[in-house]
């Protein structure tokens, strides 16, 4: 395979960093994968996803054989920070294109938002090809929507559009983003759940394992019961706002589908006029990743 077929991917999430070696397919040939490590901050996550990426294309014999890099992250990526990007300390104020312009000089490189990204994985190879409009809903550490229209994705007027974790919960949240609050998330996100279940619980405990317990332990099934009353309605009202023909879930969360998805379509069923079909992302915790590919192909 010659280099011109290659392409890189870097996805940075809110608790680790994919990073993948694909052909113009959308076909994965390697992959990597580093815990974010958050709490030490920004530049030292990008320094080392940078070094991994490089050792993986050595490794694969691609150090100067490849076309173009896609790289993604929550929030939006703008040339001089990253905006609705809270969760790992000083991601805000990154360049991230050039820093890995810094690393990779000379090769096309594209930035997005994560959740779009993946949407259009979705679109072009996965769960969401031939649907339209297409909703790809990413639940994990944050909370976020994609909405593709004809198989364009729907930016907004600033990028924002699907931003759903800040979504108010009710009348008494009158301050919301101003107050540096993202009440959806906070409620129904990976890390607010970890947190109030450690909490509850006396112990650590991640979402992925709150779910998991909820199936013998009382608490930590009223606690998840509450968060997917609490999602499944704002999934509602979207799909009355927009009528889809099908929403994907993919995210971290997604990994307790048996638990997330029957109270996600019973929500549907009942409140929306016309109910879209509701599935699994085809690619599960990859779609960020093949995303980062897929912008990648579209700006080489």
């Amino acid at each position: 395979m010659t280099g011109e077929d290659l392409i890189l991917g870097i996805d940075f999430g809110g608790t680790k960093v994919a990073i993948g070696l694909a052909d113009r397919t959308g076909n994965l040939l390697s992959t990597r994968r580093l815990d974010t490590d958050a709490h030490a901050g920004a530049e030292q996550v990008v320094s080392r996803a940078l070094a991994a990426a490089r050792k993986l294309l050595a490794d694969e014999g691609a150090t100067h054989g490849f076309t173009a890099i896609g790289v993604v992250s929550p929030g939006i990526v703008l040339e001089d920070r990253i905006l609705l990007a809270p969760n790992v300390p000083g991601w805000e104020e990154l360049r991230l294109r050039e820093l890995v312009a810094d690393e990779f000089g000379g090769v096309g490189i594209e930035v997005g938002t994560d959740a779009k990204a993946a949407a259009l994985a979705e679109w072009r190879w996965g769960a969401l090809a031939d649907t339209d409009p297409a909703v790809f809903l990413s639940l994990g550490t944050g909370i976020a929507a994609a909405v593709l229209v004809g198989g364009r994705l729907l930016a907004g007027a600033n990028g924002a559009a699907g931003e759903i974790g800040y979504n108010l919960l009710s009348p008494q949240d009158t301050d919301g983003f101003a107050s540096g609050a993202a009440p959806l998330e906070e409620a129904v996100g990976g890390r607010g759940l970890g947190g109030r279940a450690s909490v509850l619980l006396g112990r650590p405990v991640t979402a992925g394992e709150l779910f998991a317990l909820a199936r013998e332990n009382a608490q930590a099934k009223e606690l998840v019961s509450a968060a997917l009353d609490e999602l499944s309605m704002h999934v509602a009202n979207l799909a009355i706002a927009l009528d889809p023909q099908r929403i994907a879930v993919g995210g971290g969360l997604v990994r307790s589908a048996d638990v997330l998805l029957p109270a996600l379509r019973e929500r549907l069923a009942q409140a929306v006029p016309f109910p879209p079909e509701l599935v699994s992302a085809k690619f599960d915790q990859d779609a960020s990743l093949l995303g980062a590919i897929a912008i990648a192909l579209d700006a080489a």
